[in-house]
């Protein structure tokens, strides 16, 4: 970090002394914000008969609404990242059409945003995919910025810090950040030759060498990090610590935590959209200059809902050649499907869509045992062809296959931590086994009853017959009995166990809460394979179909189930009427 701060420090010195002088009168300018649109760029699903959705396309729409009405010139268009990743587009663009310019930045360009942060997955999708589309997005214009990416080599950032953007006069500085937890969920080959550093540790000498230097008229910070509690006690959560304790910025923009929120300040606003272009947030900057100099600042923020049938017609024809390329990814068939998959089975216990990601996973050698959870909340697949594009639905993340060492004891440990978050602890088939509450959860969309936690982090075991009594206290609910094959468990042996990247990284916290430094996942680690995704698609080269008694089979997979049935099994069998209504 000495570097850094020597070149912070050269920008002080060089900082100029004349400033910039404005015109008097009032002004108002509008800053646009998106974030975690995970590559909703195009307004269709691929598929005859899905409807259309929230993309790029409508959110442009909006865009270019408020450019009408207060002028293109008035206008500050920036994203917070968590762009390269999500659809078949973006995987299309990252690793199938490598030749064809990226998309994103040349949807970025026609949207003439001006700034973007750096989000986790993006990052997620490796050195050779990241390093391009910043190229390209500097080219057009659009920065993809980090300044808390600090490279190992010399201690200065991999990403620009900030960007300078002169609108109607004004001179605008845009500081971007990325994720300080990244190293909590993903693999250091992702990320090799850097760091993340705590946001709130830069952000505020940041801001202040780039005010010194630049002398801007209004600033706006954009970082990929939710919003959190404000009492520094989330890494992955920064946005309310830094709003509660930076001085000299107009706007802060957040992402990350897939929830809709705006906040209105006497000082700053902050910005958060939610995700997957279902809203732009709005924030507005009016203030008066006298004798030069800016004399008052007011703030207002509103969230824009997004429509999906507003797409922009335009847009939509300018890009239609690259929607048919994906298109055509997408609809080719891969094997056959010979069983329903609904993701949401698996939260009352085995089902035939976990079992399928299990066989996956205990089939990489040398695996004996495997943990997986649901990572499409309420996906739905149904019997029949497969198409590539189902394989989305299935596993919608480019998440590794680690094999690592792990004793009988931390296996159980690591189930008794997964449980705790996923089931309560009852007397009564009448009370609430399923750990939810009565409240929507603006990221899954869901109304009435949600769950408490993230229900990616529900993980259940497989290779391994063990049963989850849920009127246990946590660690005391899990009781494994033997392996699949009928060998006795032995807590004492050392087992190797198959888990995703993110899981092996630390995602979720239940590594570290079995007693696992996920730090020192690399000396544990026996096997790395590539994505599950394309795992899955090898399979079904080789095999040609899902069936539910292959992924099914105990010999391999084992069992599992929620003791005592007569409690567990009509109080779950409530809980999901509440969650899905059915």
């Amino acid at each position: 970090m000495k570097s850094r701060h020597l070149l912070f420090a050269a920008l002080l010195i060089a900082a100029v002394s004349c400033g910039h002088r404005l015109k008097d009168g009032d002004y108002a300018l509008q800053v646009l914000s998106t974030n975690d649109v995970h590559s909703t760029w195009f307004d269709s699903t691929y598929v005859k008969g899905g409807g259309i959705r929230n993309s790029l396309y409508a959110m442009n729409y909006y865009v270019d609404s408020v450019r009408a009405q207060y002028g293109p010139e008035n206008v500050v268009l920036v994203d917070a990242g968590d762009c390269l990743q999500g659809d078949n587009a973006a995987y299309y663009y990252n690793y199938v059409d490598t030749v064809t310019p990226h998309l994103f930045p040349r949807l970025l360009a026609y949207m003439k945003y001006d700034a973007v942060a750096v989000g986790n997955h993006d990052i997620e999708t490796g050195h050779p995919v990241y390093d391009r589309v910043t190229k390209d997005l500097k080219k057009v214009g659009a920065d993809f910025l980090a300044g808390n990416a600090i490279r190992n080599d010399n201690g200065e950032p991999y990403f620009p810090v900030y960007k300078m953007i002169d609108r109607a006069g004004l001179r605008i500085a845009v500081l971007g950040y990325t994720n300080a937890n990244i190293k909590a969920w993903l693999s250091e080959t992702l990320w090799s030759g850097m760091t993340f550093e705590p946001i709130i540790n830069l952000v505020q000498k940041d801001v202040d060498a780039v005010k010194a230097k630049e002398k801007p008229d209004v600033t706006i910070v954009t970082m990929h990090s939710a919003c959190g509690q404000g009492d520094g006690t989330i890494l992955e959560a920064e946005a309310l610590d830094i709003f509660n304790s930076i001085k000299g910025i107009d706007f802060l923009v957040c992402g990350h935590d897939h929830r809709p929120y705006v906040e209105t300040r006497d000082t700053m606003a902050l910005l958060n959209s939610g995700s997957h272009s279902r809203y732009v947030a709005h924030g507005t900057l009016n203030f008066k200059v006298e004798g030069g100099k800016i004399v008052s600042r007011s703030y207002d923020s509103e969230l824009i809902p997004v429509k999906a049938e507003k797409a922009d017609p335009v847009m939509r024809a300018t890009f239609q050649k690259d929607y048919e390329a994906v298109k055509a990814f997408t609809l080719r068939e891969v094997g056959v499907l010979n069983t329903d998959l609904w993701t949401r089975d698996a939260y009352k216990g085995m089902s035939d869509y976990i079992n399928l990601i299990h066989t996956l996973s205990i089939g990489c050698a040398p695996a004996e045992i495997s943990f997986a959870a649901p990572l499409t909340f309420n996906g739905h697949v149904n019997q029949g062809v497969l198409i590539y594009n189902d394989l989305f639905t299935i596993y919608p993340y480019e998440n590794q296959l680690y094999v690592i060492n792990m004793t009988g004891q931390e296996i159980k440990n690591y189930l008794e931590v997964s449980y705790s978050n996923w089931v309560n602890t009852v007397s009564s088939p009448l009370q609430h086994v399923l750990n939810i509450r009565a409240n929507d959860d603006p990221r899954t969309q869901q109304r009435g009853w949600s769950f408490v936690g993230r229900s990616y982090n529900f993980d259940s075991a497989a290779g391994i017959n063990y049963t989850v009594d849920v009127t246990k206290p946590v660690g005391e609910r899990i009781s494994i009995t033997t392996m699949a094959s009928g060998e006795p468990f032995d807590m004492n042996r050392t087992y190797k166990v198959a888990l995703t990247s993110y899981r092996a990284s630390g995602g979720g916290g239940l590594i570290d809460e079995a007693g696992i430094d996920s730090d020192k996942i690399d000396d544990r680690v026996v096997e790395r394979y590539p994505e599950i995704r394309n795992i899955l698609y090898d399979y079904l080269m080789k095999n040609g179909s899902i069936d539910p008694e292959v992924i099914g089979d105990p010999k391999v997979i084992g069992h599992w189930e929620f003791v005592p049935k007569a409690i567990a099994g009509p109080a779950i069998a409530r809980d999901m009427d509440l969650l899905f209504k059915r």
